[in-house]
């Protein structure tokens, strides 16, 4: 699993719904987007990242959806 490719798709997630108004809404539905539509071993591969090497190259507002939805994303 490629964290580069990974990291590129989670910024574009967060890049659509930073346009919502609401920043709880689309913190919320970016953590739900990578649910719904991301398997297992990609949400690991990602969160892996997170600890490992702090999140470098995430958007801010992509860190905080996982920091915040871990639970759910794990």
């Amino acid at each position: 699993m490629n964290v580069e490719n990974l990291i590129t798709m989670a910024n574009q997630i967060g890049s659509f719904f930073e346009a919502m108004p609401d920043r709880e809404e689309a913190v919320s539905d970016i953590a739900g987007h990578i649910k719904r539509f991301w398997e297992p071993r990609m949400r690991r591969a990602l969160l892996g990242h997170v600890d490992g090497e702090s999140g470098v190259g995430l958007d801010a507002i992509v860190q905080e959806a996982l920091a915040r939805h871990r639970s759910v994303l794990e």
